[in-house]
């Protein structure tokens, strides 16, 4: 790689400290100089949101129906060979997981507990409390701290990628006016170039393009944007999951998610009469479109929640976040049903990536959200998500160590056109929305 100009330079640049982005980080062999970027606070993910729990196979006689109700919740357009690997991967990341610290619910004589989720044939998803995402990512999180070759920088924008005809070279990358980037005590507002051996977008979806939305407002699908004008392939752009329960507010913002674990536990769906009107423990879609068929033949904003059927101690202990959530808004789900709603949640959709996290520029990877590798499907199975960031994270890394991708042999790109940063994004925005179609204010 051609140096010259660049203001930086590591073997590896990471956007994104999500599961995906932090485990990609943390994979790479510490010889490696690792650069990780956050947009805001490393904890600013969703990750740091995701409530009802992981995934794992539960024994060989196990692989078959866990394959079958991902594929099922996909409406059978998940890649098959995708699906194959997350699940016979799924042990071995658990047991990375657990060596690590993170803290999974267990029983009185030490064994795993295990909940169900909607679509889930039987129950084999591992949770801690209602914050499994915030227990692992955390863990992850505090990993990446005590590490000396990974540097994490918060507070910096990543404004696009660059390359020459064969291969990525790096970011360009831009603090904000509180935190200017600086290099070298540096702090003029200019854009900032990094060179880099590997490229790995782990930016997330694209919720906050929405009004209501379970996601993090500034999550908001920037990288699908840059993959678009750059011609890197991306793949089911309307693939937009919508979650059916969140606690129903009257103002903008983002939407507290109710788990789906919360139904597999026993909660069931009102109508305003108070009568059950869903299986609930259906796909995210089923549920999803039954509720909104519901509120408008009761004319309603919202149906109920009952998680009374739960009882007292499964509430405090598996529930806590979301019970003390629910009280502090008014309503006491020991003694009352709450308003839910659904609301924008998941992008099934994105940078179209192989096996190996590998997009069709060399040097440029994704992983998380960001991409898609064809887990997923139409419709994305309950608690697959940190499963399928974390074993393609993985994936990534190895492939960064092993693979002999072209050099990049371009020279500094040209920063003048990224220093209006407003217009860029509302740029990127407009992009992603024609894209992904169907994004309304009311969605």
């Amino acid at each position: 790689m051609d140096l010259v100009g660049m203001d930086e330079f590591y073997d590896v640049v990471v956007v994104g400290t999500g599961v995906a982005g932090l485990y990609c980080a943390l994979s790479l062999p510490s010889r490696y100089r690792v650069l990780l970027l956050s947009k805001e606070k490393a904890d600013e993910s969703d990750s740091f949101l995701a409530q009802g729990g992981i995934c794992m196979q539960r024994g060989e006689d196990d692989y078959r129906p866990y394959f079958d109700d991902t594929m099922r919740a996909g409406h059978y357009e998940s890649d098959r060979e995708a699906v194959d690997l997350m699940i016979r991967s799924s042990n071995m990341i658990i047991r990375d997981l657990i060596r690590r610290g993170v803290r999974f619910e267990r029983d009185r004589a030490g064994a795993l507990c295990f909940t169900r989720e909607g679509a889930h044939s039987r129950a084999r998803i591992l949770f801690h409390e209602d914050v499994t995402g915030k227990e692992i990512a955390q863990t992850l999180l505090d990993a990446v701290c005590r590490c000396p070759n990974i540097e994490l920088r918060e507070g910096v924008t990543l404004l696009d990628f660059f390359h020459d005809a064969d291969a990525c070279g790096g970011v360009i990358v831009s603090g904000t006016d509180e935190n200017p980037y600086s290099i070298g005590g540096e702090e003029d507002g200019e854009p900032r170039v990094i060179g880099a051996g590997a490229v790995v977008l782990a930016c997330g979806g694209i919720g906050g393009l929405y009004e209501h939305s379970t996601n993090f407002p500034h999550i908001t699908g920037d990288a699908i944007a840059m993959a678009l004008r750059h011609g890197v392939a991306c793949e089911h752009l309307d693939y937009v999951q919508i979650h059916p329960t969140t606690l129903y507010s009257g103002g903008p913002g983002r939407r507290f998610l109710i788990s789906e674990s919360v139904r597999g536990e026993g909660a069931v769906l009102l109508d305003r009469d108070g009568r059950r009107f869903i299986d609930e423990l259906q796909p995210r879609d089923v549920v999803s479109a039954a509720i909104r068929r519901q509120m408008e033949k009761d004319g309603t904003a919202h149906v109920w929640e009952d998680m009374r059927p739960l009882g007292e101690d499964v509430l405090r202990q598996h529930f806590p976040n979301i019970s003390r959530h629910c009280e502090e808004a008014g309503y006491d789900p020991l003694r009352e049903p709450v308003p839910v709603v659904p609301a924008q949640h998941y992008f099934m959709g994105g940078i179209k990536v192989d096996l190996s996290g590998r997009t069709n520029l060399p040097r440029l990877y994704a992983c998380g959200e960001t991409c898609c590798n064809g887990v997923h499907g139409r419709n994305r199975l309950a608690s697959n998500s940190l499963l399928e960031s974390l074993v393609f994270a993985q994936r990534a890394a190895d492939d960064i160590m092993f693979a002999e991708p072209p050099d990049f042999r371009g020279s500094r790109p040209d920063v003048a056109p990224y220093r209006e940063k407003e217009a860029l994004f509302a740029a990127y925005r407009d992009e992603v929305r024609r894209a992904v179609g169907g994004i309304g204010a009311s969605t």
